[in-house]
């Protein structure tokens, strides 16, 4: 009975998550300036170190869940679906990152309507995302888990419509992109872009997971 009462339980988990989701949001919102003030180069470069910061911050707390882990004996859900859970979430803010690395490494010049489309469901997907995971250490209320659920579920919608605008900004791309090289850049930004509606849609999936477990 003493061994039990000194090995720790528990840990900060549900906070970790919040704290990150947090780090997630402003990774967004910063890229979102980045792109609404790409012609201003100073403030382009001011946003992207904000992006950098928030991305650095991210992983600081990724690396102290995953030392909690192996200190911590008892953990308030699965082991795994803690590990999974906080290492999806890292992917999606390494995403926003690329995103804005990608930009300024391929030179590209002005943004489209469609990375401006792109960029607003990414964001609106973070802040869904940040909601969800908010409400993971209260899952087993009824009506919360049902809330969390239907938030992964507006997770998967605006997946689903940066997919659409994926498709139809790639189409109109290759139509109308008469220069190769900027084709090119404009083709992997888009990509990345709705690969961070991808991982969230990855993390809303283990964030269902969790509920269904233990609701």
């Amino acid at each position: 009975m003493l061994f039990g009462k000194l090995l720790p339980r528990e840990g900060n988990f549900f906070e970790m998550f919040d704290q990150h989701a947090n780090r997630i949001v402003e990774a967004a919102h910063a890229f979102s300036n980045m792109v609404a003030n790409y012609s201003d180069v100073e403030k382009r470069e001011a946003y992207n170190r904000e992006v950098d910061n928030a991305e650095r911050a991210a992983d600081r707390i990724t690396q102290e869940v995953n030392r909690a882990l192996h200190k911590t004996f008892i953990t308030p859900i699965d082991r795994d679906q803690i590990h999974q859970l906080i290492n999806t979430m890292d992917d999606v803010a390494d995403l926003i990152q690329d995103s804005a690395e990608t930009m300024a490494l391929y030179d590209v010049r002005h943004m489209t309507e469609d990375i401006v489309r792109l960029t607003d469901l990414s964001v609106r997907c973070c802040e869904r995302l940040k909601d969800a995971v908010s409400l993971i250490g209260k899952v087993r209320d009824a009506a919360t888990a049902e809330a969390t659920l239907k938030t992964c579920e507006e997770i998967d919608k605006l997946e689903s419509d940066a997919d659409h605008v994926m498709r139809s900004a790639m189409s109109r791309l290759f139509r109308e992109e008469p220069d190769v090289r900027e084709l090119i850049k404009l083709k992997a930004v888009y990509e990345l872009l709705e690969t961070i509606t991808d991982k969230c849609e990855d993390v809303a999936n283990l964030i269902e997971g969790i509920v269904l477990e233990n609701s």
